[in-house]
């Protein structure tokens, strides 16, 4: 005999891309989980405090353009970093990406055995 299902035993939908915030870079809907970072709008080395959430691949690409001081000099806001000739560049190749798109070649710094 088959029990019925409980209300509250199966997870609730995912949220619908349309629900979730969009990443200050590049726009599109950002999905919790591992395609999400904290940037440091002024890098920690110098001091900075204030973080914004956005995609990986968006974090990774400012790290690999921009210098730290670069970020705390010129790049330390938003409008600055998409002005970038670099970064806008690649908000354009990226914004036909899928949310939790992350680039296969990219490889986090921790785990590289060199």
């Amino acid at each position: 005999m088959r029990l019925p299902d409980h209300p509250f035993s199966h997870k609730p939908p995912p949220a619908a891309e349309s629900d979730c915030p969009a990443c200050p870079l590049c726009g599109r809907p950002m999905v919790p989980g591992a395609s999400l970072n904290e940037h440091h709008l002024i890098p920690r080395t110098y001091g900075g405090r204030e973080t914004v959430t956005m995609h990986r691949i968006c974090h990774a690409k400012i790290h690999a353009v921009l210098t730290e001081q670069q970020l705390r000099d010129q790049y330390h806001e938003i409008d600055a970093l998409r002005g970038h000739p670099d970064i806008a560049a690649f908000i354009g190749w990226v914004r036909r990406k899928p949310p939790e798109f992350v680039d296969g070649h990219a490889t986090d710094r921790r785990r590289r055995k060199r």
